[in-house]
């Protein structure tokens, strides 16, 4: 007779995986910059052949497509490697999805360096790394953001031109707060002829925006504001102003007195467009909102992810007067809508 199964006890596997886990890390991010995917995309299946076209051990290879095959970014049958839907849509170069260009952020020194510091952010209550981490000014890492960021912030960002289309707005001025990359400004110029862009945000980061918005062909109607948020004339009239991904970088007084400011430049009516990670009131869900809020820890010295309430109280104190959240399709950001 057999003896009844013993139910399983207490198992390691998460400890291992998340200790383990910059070892993913490291094969993705070597994979990218040897174009492994695109070349399993083009044909070249083998690891001879991928040596081959890769410049690389065929030795190497193989230990890399194997590790990868387990992670999930790729199929193997026999000793032939083929790509999942998941990779083909978003590794493979040709692909209008790419985003392999948005690891050169992600893994950029200066976050990983305030993750190396963590224990000292977490005593401390904010970055380890000097006094002001990524919001130091003119901080370098902001052109790599607005360089490779653009397909990760195509869609919000096409989720919020077209919102604003389909409002019939009377949009005419619009003002980009940290516009990095410009992307925002720039969809909602090619949806709307009349409306003109005000883009602000350093001066070497306005290149990569102005880059984008000749590209777009809508240069006529772009203009530059350079300096700091919190310093520069903000102008006046605006019928709206994107804050895409700026106020979680602060704490909550920093924010309420920008907003204000804000407050002050918008038209009577005018609306305001907040893109954040926006977490439940749990504030543990959903998991790629909430966990962002470590990434403020680690990065800045009180930034954090805040909750729909927190930001509507923001708002209220700096005066606006009605605030809605959406939640953004394919995207782990929510927008919210603020009325003057």
């Amino acid at each position: 007779m057999e003896k009844p199964s013993q139910p399983e006890g207490p198992s390691p596997a998460l400890f291992f995986q998340t200790v383990n886990a910059y070892q993913q890390t490291a094969a993705l991010k070597t994979a990218i910059e040897l174009d492994l995917f695109t070349a399993i995309a083009e044909g070249k299946r083998t690891p001879s052949s991928l040596a081959q076209h890769c410049e690389a051990s065929e030795r190497g290879i193989r230990m890399l497509t194997d590790f990868l095959t387990n992670a999930g970014f790729l199929n193997k049958e026999n000793s032939e490697y083929t790509l999942t839907p998941e990779c083909a849509m978003f590794l493979d170069r040709r692909s209008p999805g790419y985003l392999g260009g948005t690891i050169e952020f992600l893994v950029s020194p200066s976050l990983m360096e305030g993750f190396n510091q963590l224990t000292t952010a977490v005593r401390k209550g904010g970055t380890a790394v000097n006094d002001e981490g990524t919001i130091e000014p003119e901080h370098p890492e902001w052109v790599t953001f607005a360089r490779s960021m653009v397909p990760l912030m195509k869609n919000p960002a096409n989720w919020i031109a077209n919102w604003v289309s389909q409002q019939s707005l009377h949009i005419r001025k619009v003002l980009d707060v940290a516009a990095s990359h410009g992307i925002f400004g720039v969809e909602i110029a090619k949806n709307l002829p009349e409306a003109e862009i005000t883009a602000l945000d350093w001066a070497n980061v306005l290149t990569v925006a102005q880059e984008n918005a000749e590209a777009a062909g809508i240069q006529d109607r772009f203009r530059r504001l350079p300096g700091s948020a919190f310093d520069v004339d903000l102008g006046h009239g605006y019928d709206l102003v994107l804050l895409t991904n700026f106020l979680h970088h602060f704490d909550v007084p920093t924010c309420e007195t920008f907003l204000k400011k804000v407050h002050g430049c918008l038209k009577n009516g005018g609306r305001m467009i907040t893109l954040e990670f926006v977490p439940n009131e749990d504030r543990i869900s959903p998991p790629t909102m909430a966990d962002f809020s470590l990434v403020m820890l680690a990065t800045t010295p009180s930034g954090d992810a805040y909750t729909f309430s927190e930001y509507d109280c923001m708002f209220r104190n700096a005066g606006f007067s009605h605030s809605e959240m959406h939640d953004v399709a394919a995207s782990n950001q929510r927008a919210i809508i603020t009325q003057k």
